[in-house]
């Protein structure tokens, strides 16, 4: 709500929690909609060709309505953060109800997770595309063909990396958490600060292309449609690149966490 003074929203917010004010309902629903085009756009990158950004805001807009409707200002919380996780999973929620990742799908984008982490300790680098078309004894092209298959997979965004699958409700998206600190213990502090060390270590390895969109994705908080202006390519060639990245941290964090690497 850039540009809202503090006291106009905290009206907005006392019109409609405490005199139940309709149109103070619409213009919050108004005020906040950038939110609603802010996620859509960072989850475009990770959806296939065949999703419309439209079709993502639409989901989005219903997640916005009943963060709005379910917030309560009393208890302190910043609405932003509490709004983008609704607004998210509500977006995911509308995919998946259109069944957009079939089961064989998924298996694919395990599969890759799988090869990536093992050929990540063989070679002891990040493997080229080459040499995971060869493990999986496939043509380059038909490699390529199974990156754009798996784009949203499995929800291929750093967000779950630590998190997990199929977020709901309103908690924190993973980047986020690792921010914030107000209420946690020495424990929570010290597990947090590993995890966050290991995910810059994990993300320093990746090659340098696939290095920047996630730097310039989750990190600057840019949409697929800009890193394509910032790096001069296609937002195909963005969503194949962040399509690769996660593929590539997801099978190296899984083999952190056997105590393989």
């Amino acid at each position: 709500m850039t540009g809202l003074p503090a006291f106009e929203k905290a009206d907005l917010w006392f019109r409609y929690k405490r005199a139940v004010d309709r149109e103070a309902r619409e213009e919050l629903i108004r005020k906040y909609a950038p939110l609603v085009k802010y996620v859509a756009g960072r989850l475009a990158v990770s959806m296939p060709p065949n999703v419309e950004l439209d079709d993502l805001v639409s989901y989005g807009v219903f997640g916005l309505m009943d963060a709005i409707e379910k917030y309560d200002p009393s208890r302190g919380n910043k609405f932003e953060t509490y709004a983008v996780a609704r607004i998210r999973g509500a977006i995911l929620d509308g995919l998946r109800s259109l069944d957009w990742a079939p089961h064989s799908v998924r298996q694919k984008a395990r599969e890759l997770e799988r090869i990536y982490g093992q050929l990540e300790v063989k070679l002891g680098r990040p493997a080229e595309d080459r040499e995971v078309a060869e493990a999986l004894g496939i043509s380059i092209e038909g490699f390529h063909r199974i990156l754009t298959d798996i784009q949203g997979a499995g929800l291929l965004s750093l967000d779950d990396l630590w998190s997990g699958e199929g977020n709901h409700g309103p908690g924190y998206m993973t980047l986020e958490m690792l921010r914030d600190d107000r209420s946690a213990g020495p424990e929570e502090l010290a597990e947090e600060s590993d995890r966050k060390r290991i995910l810059a270590d994990s993300i320093q390895s990746l090659p340098e292309k696939e290095r920047l969109v996630i730097t310039l994705l989750y990190y600057e908080e840019l949409t697929a449609k800009e890193i394509s202006l910032v790096l001069h390519v296609s937002q195909s060639r963005v969503s194949q690149l962040h399509s690769r990245a996660i593929l590539r941290l997801r099978g190296r964090l899984a083999r952190l966490k056997e105590g393989l690497l």
